[in-house]
């Protein structure tokens, strides 16, 4: 048993040799099954289920048989991805990657608007431009399904132990994940991480320190310093520019109802239809800027996360949405009546939240320009 299995197996994505049998547990699980005749055919689902998922599980096995290997789900993985983006948006761009060497491992810190698809869409301009994928962390809550769990781990997902309860049990769970992002940069692994726990619902993307503090952990306890140490882990800040959020609406009603409750209750699978919404609804264009490596003018967590934001902030692509709900000059009057009508169909108490979502990418842009 290799090292990285006898220290991370709570964590680490699978193997090779795991992939066939976590590919049957995922097929042989009648909750995935399940749960894919219900998308497919919503409220005949109960009907169709006991007819259907012997059928889908034969269909699943005589199609999954040929996963062997890590790789080969990622290339299984990808053509459903590129038929998405195919039918979901209008195009996918990307820019900065000619600037990084190929033979480096990277630590890209990434602004976050989607569960799955920031990540997938990292790894989309990674393989395009002839880079190895990245491991992704992707936080427990949720992985409340074993199928889930099994489907984000065959694809070089890795667990952020958000859960853990208590002072020590919580160290233990950081120190793990800081010990085993280090170990996959040394390993020539790249890694994706979200800048803060969470997406940026009001579109204001702000890099927590906390993260930062994780990653040193592992510098920590052998006492480098933190600047030397955060330059080895080649920090690549990475900004992601939807033109449209398929889930602005329910992000904008979060909002309004926490500022008029003072709280939210998420339902049981919030999250889950989160990610279902995000592949499958429409999003315009999108665009990826990968930024320089942060490996200067930093000595705390705080301005290491300034850096990173400022990058992030002059990366994002500006679209007419964004200008629109801003209040400033549209460069498309077009797009920008399209963006309108997207906005008069929510409900009126929720608009503002929407457009504040939409203009605070341009206002962060305007902060950077003007320092």
């Amino acid at each position: 048993m290799n090292t990285e299995v006898q220290n991370f197996d709570e964590i680490r994505p699978y193997s090779d040799a795991e992939v066939p049998k976590a590919v049957e547990q995922i097929i042989s699980d009648p909750e995935f099954t399940a749960a894919i005749i219900r998308f497919k055919f919503g409220k005949a689902f109960g009907g169709l289920s006991k007819v259907l998922s012997p059928l889908l599980g034969w269909y699943l096995r005589r199609h999954w048989r040929k996963l062997q290997t890590v790789q080969d789900v990622q290339r299984y993985v990808s053509g459903y991805l590129a038929q998405a983006l195919k039918h979901t948006t209008d195009g996918v761009s990307c820019s900065g990657l000619d600037a990084l060497p190929k033979q480096q491992s990277y630590l890209f810190v990434c602004n976050h608007r989607d569960i799955a698809m920031d990540p997938a869409l990292v790894n989309w301009c990674l393989h395009e431009h002839g880079f190895d994928t990245a491991r992704i962390a992707i936080g427990d809550n949720l992985l409340k399904k074993p199928c889930v769990t099994a489907l984000m781990k065959l694809n070089k997902s890795f667990i952020v132990r958000r859960s853990a309860k208590g002072p020590r049990e919580m160290l233990k769970a950081l120190s793990q994940l800081s010990a085993y992002i280090r170990h996959s940069l040394q390993q020539g692994q790249h890694i994706w991480i979200a800048q803060k726990e969470g997406r940026a619902k009001d579109g204001f993307d702000q890099t927590d320190p906390a993260i930062l503090k994780m990653f040193y952990m592992a510098g920590k306890a052998e006492g480098q310093e933190f600047a030397a140490y955060m330059q080895q882990l080649n920090i690549v800040p990475v900004a992601i520019s939807y033109e449209y959020d398929p889930c602005d609406e329910a992000k904008a009603l979060e909002l309004y109802q926490r500022a008029e409750d003072g709280g939210y209750q998420k339902a049981e699978f919030e999250d889950i239809d989160s990610i279902i919404k995000g592949i499958t609804g429409y999003k315009g264009r999108i665009h990826l800027h990968f930024g320089q490596v942060v490996d200067a003018g930093f000595s705390t967590p705080e301005q290491l996360a300034e850096l990173i934001d400022k990058q992030i902030y002059q990366g994002y692509k500006i679209y007419p949405a964004n200008q629109y709900a801003a209040g400033e000059p549209v460069s498309d009057e077009q797009a920008a009546a399209k963006f309108a009508s997207r906005l008069g169909h929510m409900l009126p108490e929720i608009q503002s939240y929407a457009r504040t979502m939409y203009a605070n990418p341009l206002k962060n842009f305007h902060k950077v320009q003007e320092e």
